[in-house]
């Protein structure tokens, strides 16, 4: 792989971009303390925008690592930050990058994290030089399943309760895609 860092990147709708600390009360508002977003997520709800303000800094900080990668999504008719999609896992050895993403509810169903989705596995695999892409989901959210299916990764098998979310712990869906088969599509 040859890390690039987390590079701006534009869809038709989309602007994905890097966290600048100005972001802290659209992310507060618009995810961060939304319980509905985070029911499925291994952080808590923020209840504070103090504790969102502590995650934004970090993030900024790390974007010194070429290896670290979070984007804002920011739709473009929106004009502020409406969630979050970034590598969740690496593995250098086999060349393999795990994708998360999460946005705030009043913004599901729009097509936006699959837009987004989309955007950052063409970075991964055009960019950084990746072998494999993967997401794994709560079964209990399909929606999130969805975008995977979406952007054409194959479902790889259900780990039983091999993770852990807000509602405890839960069964694991995994979904993959090769290198081979992004060049192939």
């Amino acid at each position: 792989m040859e890390h690039k860092g987390t590079v701006r990147l534009e869809t038709d709708r989309l602007i994905l971009r890097r966290f600048v600390v100005e972001d802290v009360q659209a992310a507060y508002r618009n995810w961060t303390s939304d319980d509905r977003t985070t029911e499925f997520l291994r952080w808590p709800t923020h209840r504070s925008v103090d504790v969102t303000d502590g995650i934004l800094r970090h993030w900024v900080a790390e974007y010194a690592r070429p290896d670290f990668y979070q984007w804002v999504i920011e739709p473009r008719d929106v004009g502020e930050p409406i969630g979050t999609i970034s590598s969740v896992g690496m593995d250098e050895k086999v060349g393999a990058v795990e994708i998360g993403y999460c946005i705030g509810s009043p913004w599901w169903g729009r097509g936006y994290v699959t837009e987004a989705m989309a955007a950052v596995m063409a970075f991964f695999f055009d960019e950084v030089g990746v072998n494999r892409v993967e997401a794994s989901f709560d079964p209990n959210n399909p929606g999130s399943g969805r975008v995977m299916q979406k952007c054409g990764l194959k479902y790889e098998g259900t780990r039983r309760q091999a993770d852990f979310n807000n509602r405890g712990i839960v069964d694991s869906a995994l979904y993959g895609m090769l290198a081979s088969e992004w060049r192939s599509r």
